[in-house]
């Protein structure tokens, strides 16, 4: 079936994986959600606490500065980009939301390195509210399949 979600084909171990977190502190109380769940499901599928690094910047346009400095440590397996833009009256929506998508990509390109991208952009606070843990499990999800995709292919 095209389009069907075959994750449940693809083993996931974490085991050894460091992998780090940048959250942006904007829309903080849905952020910390995210990460939660991003942090418990990392921990399900066995990737230690003490290879978690967790980093927070001020909003989703800071994000890729910092994703950029930490794929240039060579000390991370994958990284994976926590934030949530909530559409307001202004054209600062789609700026936000594109520029840090498109920020996002351009590092994992560059440096060849897999960034799970979990900047959540909705139209409103109940549609963020019904993706966060969703999306937060899916980021850690896609950070270690990655991971281990780009060992073998590397």
């Amino acid at each position: 079936m095209q389009g069907a979600d075959n994750s449940a084909d693809v083993a996931l171990d974490g085991d050894g994986l460091r992998i780090a977190i940048v959250r942006a502190r904007f829309n903080d109380t849905l952020t910390r959600q995210l990460e939660a769940a991003c942090l418990a499901e990392l921990a399900a599928l066995g990737v230690a606490a003490k290879h978690i690094k967790q980093i927070s910047v001020p909003g989703a346009l800071e994000i890729p500065v910092v994703l950029k400095a930490l794929a240039e440590s060579e000390e991370y397996e994958a990284l994976i980009a926590l934030g949530c833009v909530i559409r307001g009256e202004t054209y600062h929506f789609e700026l936000v939301a594109n520029e840090s998508g498109a920020g996002v990509a351009r590092v994992a390109l560059d440096h060849q390195l897999p960034i799970a991208n979990a900047i959540l952009t909705v139209e409103n606070e109940a549609q963020a509210w019904a993706r966060v843990d969703d999306k937060g499990r899916d980021a850690a999800r896609v950070a270690v399949e990655m991971a281990n995709l780009m060992e073998d292919l590397l």
